[in-house]
């Protein structure tokens, strides 16, 4: 059997074309559902490859390419492809300053404020990597670029779509996620590493007029700032303290103007949490007080409830982690086994967890190691901008270098030939 290190030894890249390769997904973001010209940049690369037979249109602008390469398992390596509604403020020469119209028609800025330009851009270099070091493994290998992430539906998408049809089952699905971490440092954990998210839009009524004459009127402004005050009370008086329950109301809109009293007010929420129950609980309490504060209020409409999004939890299977965490000590110097879990949400266990597959997803550091070591003795690191900001800017290296190496070597550690 070929040692691990030595296959990335005899098949390392020059990634200067990977790094033109990510300043261009980085200059044109395209946002969930609208992914069409980054899906045709991607499926371009794999062709010319001359190793993967290509699936694209899965659930949108989804695409896979396989390398069936002998008996063996199958690994499933996923790279998700959309941007967020950010301007850009980073300053870089490579900075966004594409627009583009969301799902609602309004124009808006568009930046890759979460990594993922980064994430194609390294799968897209692994799968050079494994087509080219094939001869020293055996399985099958399946590079999977998804749609739709931001918004929690491109998964799901894909596999409705059919996604399984076109392609193996595969025995593992294997993912990333650059986050705010000294750039370079890979961090996995076993059980649950990142928290299920649901987003909803509440709309409450009230009875419009002048804004002269209150008396007259059922605020609703005045009701959706009651409501905001009473939700931060869940987590703090309703969860155990030893559990994990995060709300946040992100968006508050009433009325348009200084003197009128609108007609209705919409509250924005996001709640994330890691046990179903607890999930439960925080649904309950929402619908509670927003009852019971419209009632207060005298609200001559019930509240309508409207989910947007919802993430499960990204559950890292046990075995699987603990043969990846051998792997990983071995060959990446800044590895931590035991990585605190995130409250940040992913879609990328509905493609194991449709199957019954197992799952293992890790983080990738992404933060200039001067950077990070200077908040870290500073104790500022808070103040360093994270995934969503506006200036979100990932140091391409040595971030791609290791991300690269992580991807690889999780293929490698299951589809690696033993004779």
């Amino acid at each position: 059997m070929t040692p691990i290190s030595d296959i990335l030894k005899a098949t390392a890249l020059d990634l200067s074309p990977y790094e033109d390769l990510y300043k261009y997904f980085h200059a044109h973001p395209e946002l969930s559902l609208q992914e069409d010209l980054t899906s045709q940049k991607v499926a371009a690369h794999l062709a010319q490859l001359n190793a993967y037979e290509l699936h694209t249109h899965i659930g949108g602008y989804g695409l896979a390419g396989v390398l069936r390469n002998g008996p063996g398992k199958t690994v499933l390596l996923r790279a998700d492809m959309d941007a967020l509604p950010v301007k850009e403020l980073t300053g870089l020469s490579y900075a966004s300053t594409i627009t583009a119209r969301d799902a609602e028609g309004v124009e808006k800025p568009v930046m890759h404020a979460c990594g993922h330009d980064m994430h194609m851009t390294c799968l897209l270099a692994a799968a050079e990597i494994l087509a080219k070091s094939r001869h020293a493994w055996s399985g099958t290998l399946i590079v999977l670029f998804q749609p739709n992430e931001e918004r929690g539906g491109g998964a799901q998408a894909m596999v409705e779509d059919g996604l399984y049809s076109k392609v193996p089952v595969p025995d593992y699905v294997f993912g990333q996620h650059v986050m705010r971490m000294r750039a370079g440092q890979i961090g996995l954990r076993p059980g649950t590493i990142m928290a299920a998210a649901d987003s909803m839009k509440i709309t409450v009524f009230g009875r419009g007029g002048h804004g002269s004459l209150p008396h007259q009127t059922v605020d609703p402004a005045l009701l959706a700032a009651h409501i905001v005050v009473r939700l931060q009370g869940i987590v703090s008086r309703e969860v155990d303290p030893t559990d994990l329950g995060v709300v946040t109301v992100g968006s508050l809109q009433a009325g348009q103007t200084e003197n009128i009293i609108a007609d209705r007010a919409e509250i924005g929420l996001d709640f994330r949490t890691v046990k179903l129950e607890t999930r439960q609980k925080i649904l309950a309490a929402i619908r509670r007080i927003v009852e019971a504060e419209c009632m207060a209020s005298g609200s001559p409409k019930p509240p309508v409830f409207t989910p947007t999004r919802r993430f499960p939890p990204t559950n890292n299977d046990n075995e699987a982690v603990s043969q990846m965490a051998r792997t990983f000590g071995e060959h990446i110097e800044d590895f931590d086994g035991d990585v605190p879990r995130s409250n940040v949400s992913e879609d990328v266990s509905t493609l194991a967890t449709c199957k019954d597959i197992p799952c293992c997803f890790w983080f990738l550091g992404g933060i200039d190691t001067q950077v990070w070591d200077k908040a870290l003795q500073e104790g500022n690191q808070l103040e360093i901008p994270s995934n969503h900001s506006a200036l979100f800017a990932p140091a391409i290296q040595p971030t791609m270098k290791v991300g690269v190496e992580a991807l690889c070597l999780a293929a490698l550690t299951f589809l690696t030939k033993s004779t």
